[in-house]
């Protein structure tokens, strides 16, 4: 049984992942599969039957997320590039504005099961679905008072299906901070919780010695 920390922070990890592969497609114009289908399936899940059933096997398929959540939560981000912490508040930040905005939900909302539906028909990494989601942050996040800068190496960035990678992957880093809220996630808990969280972190990933 999923307790609410281990709750919080298996969202809070989806939406360092999400920042970390969007990090790393500015960077190097490729991230894997098994990291970002994840969170694009999520999306997809929108009346789960349980908490479990959005991202599944949390060990495994947001190992990314969680492994960069202890090392942040244990002071050891030295091997995590600066981008990913600040992609990471970003999203934490946009997802805040779009919460006051719900003729913008109501349009993703839509948006999504547009997509869903074609990823139904293609799959969920197609690069038809890739655009349709990326179309949809196009046109409703991008738009709020705040954004999101993305920085990386232009040749990527500038390439239209890595682009439509970024902005899908932003999108799936937003619906992890929503359930990050909808589960109890307050941005005060990342500067008194950490010690809880990092507990939570071990307790999924399977390092708790008290496990």
């Amino acid at each position: 049984m999923i307790n609410p920390n281990q709750q919080q922070v298996i969202a809070l990890a989806a939406v360092v992942q999400a920042a970390s592969l969007v990090e790393q497609l500015a960077r190097t114009g490729d991230i894997s599969g098994d990291a970002s289908e994840p969170l694009l399936k999520a999306l997809f899940v929108q009346s789960p039957d349980n908490f479990g059933d959005i991202y599944g096997n949390a060990r495994i398929n947001l190992s990314v997320g969680l492994n960069h959540l202890h090392s942040i939560f244990g002071r050891n981000t030295r091997d995590i590039s600066p981008d990913v912490t600040r992609y990471t508040l970003s999203l934490i930040l946009l997802e805040r504005k779009l919460s006051k905005r719900s003729d913008m939900l109501e349009t993703l909302g839509n948006g999504i099961q547009s997509a869903s539906r074609q990823a139904g028909h293609f799959s969920i990494s197609h690069e038809n679905t890739i655009a349709s989601l990326a179309d949809l942050y196009k046109s409703t996040l991008s738009n709020l008072s705040f954004r999101i800068h993305v920085t990386g190496n232009p040749t990527y960035l500038q390439n239209s299906h890595t682009a439509n990678k970024v902005r899908a992957l932003l999108l799936a880093g937003i619906r992890a901070a929503i359930l990050w809220r909808q589960v109890g996630g307050k941005r005060w808990h990342l500067l008194v919780a950490r010690s809880r969280y990092q507990k939570a972190c071990e307790e999924l990933l399977g390092t708790d010695p008290g496990h």
